[in-house]
């Protein structure tokens, strides 16, 4: 075979696997509009998105999923608050401080954290942090917080350490302390790769779904406080898919777009600022 059939092959081969994820795109954005929608028509887009009341088995049934949207964002805001700075620093420690004999033993338990199954971090937060602060927002917080380090960490440390020596040396050649040539000048060189770290955390948070159910109380009213429990989008759609059925079903399959639509803007969001941040 000549080198030109492999490159047309490979080539084909590549164009074929970018059409795959495309088209599994196209179809998930297809059965969520086509199968949403009518919820959004029958209940009426306010009374969905900013309705208090969610109770399908009642007549009149109501269908407001406001309380989960809050939850989903009280959660997500106080995992970020909690896991970013944490996992920030870890991965300037790693990529600038650590020694290499330490590095060693303790980078592959960061790494292990991040295969660990969602129910075995539910039973975590079941065992130790719910008798501390109860089923509620901040369990789920704390949790969440924990789950995300790996991603966070895992693409911030490659960003740091992607940042040519020459910054560092530099700096330190001006007279810069070490921690000073980090933080002033590493760490903004990597700020594109932190932010994509941080926007990955945001969709590890937004999206998790069993741990949360374990640990954050589930209950679909609106949240009043960080010691009491809520319920999430995701965490709405499990609980009840299993015996919707009619208008039911579609309600709660337009949670699901709600939540599409949160990670597409999140994902915007990140592309603007990554743009913006590279002029």
């Amino acid at each position: 075979m000549s080198n030109k059939v492999k490159e047309k092959f490979m080539s084909t081969v590549f164009f074929t696997a970018a059409l795959t994820s495309v088209l599994a795109v196209g179809l998930i954005c297809t059965f969520l509009f086509g199968n949403g929608f009518p919820a959004f028509a029958k209940i009426g887009p306010l009374n969905y998105l900013l309705g208090t009341e969610w109770s399908p088995t009642d007549i009149p049934a109501s269908f407001g999923i406001f309380p989960m949207i809050v939850g989903s964002l009280y959660i997500t805001a106080g995992a970020i608050i909690i896991g970013v700075p944490i996992g920030l620093l870890t991965a300037i420690y790693f990529s600038h401080v650590c020694p290499k004999n330490l590095y060693k033993k303790i980078k592959p338990g960061v790494d292990l954290l991040a295969g660990i199954p969602s129910v075995v971090y539910g039973f975590f937060g079941m065992v130790a942090i719910v008798p501390l602060t109860g089923n509620s927002i901040l369990s789920a917080c704390i949790l969440l917080g924990i789950m995300i380090l790996p991603s966070i960490i895992g693409i911030a440390e490659s960003s740091l350490k992607a940042v040519p020596k020459q910054y560092y040396e530099g700096a330190i050649a001006l007279g810069a302390g070490h921690y000073r040539s980090i933080f002033s000048v590493v760490l903004p060189a990597a700020k594109s790769g932190v932010l994509a770290a941080v926007i990955l955390g945001v969709g590890r948070a937004i999206g998790e779904t069993m741990a949360v159910i374990m640990v954050a109380g589930n209950q679909p009213r609106m949240p009043i406080s960080v010691f009491k429990g809520a319920r999430t989008l995701t965490a709405n759609i499990v609980i009840e898919m299993g015996y919707a059925t009619d208008l039911h079903r579609e309600a709660l399959i337009a949670t699901g777009l709600v939540l599409f639509v949160f990670i597409m803007i999140i994902n915007l969001s990140f592309s603007t600022l990554k743009r913006r941040t590279n002029q």
